[in-house]
């Protein structure tokens, strides 16, 4: 079912939008403090995520299985786009 919901983060015209299993979320560009990756070490290979981190204390955490593509790929497509955060 997870397959269903991929990927489950897009630039639309209103602002980011982050899908989730029954509505989709929009963060406006202002609504963004941080956009980051954090890598880590898990079964002996890298691991990175995607951390988008908004300015009312919400966290959102994308894989590369959450995204559909690399999350480096997706960090320059958002900064391309104007989403680095403040």
């Amino acid at each position: 079912m997870s397959w269903v919901t991929r990927p489950k983060l897009a630039i639309s015209g209103e602002g980011l939008a982050v899908r989730g299993w029954w509505h989709t979320r929009i963060l406006r560009r202002e609504d963004i403090a941080i956009v980051r990756i954090t890598e880590f070490r898990r079964l002996a290979r890298k691991v990175r995520l995607l951390e988008v981190d908004t300015t009312d204390d919400r966290l959102y955490v994308f894989t590369r299985w959450d995204l559909g593509t690399s999350p480096l790929d997706v960090l320059d497509a958002l900064t391309d786009a104007g989403y680095t955060g403040r």
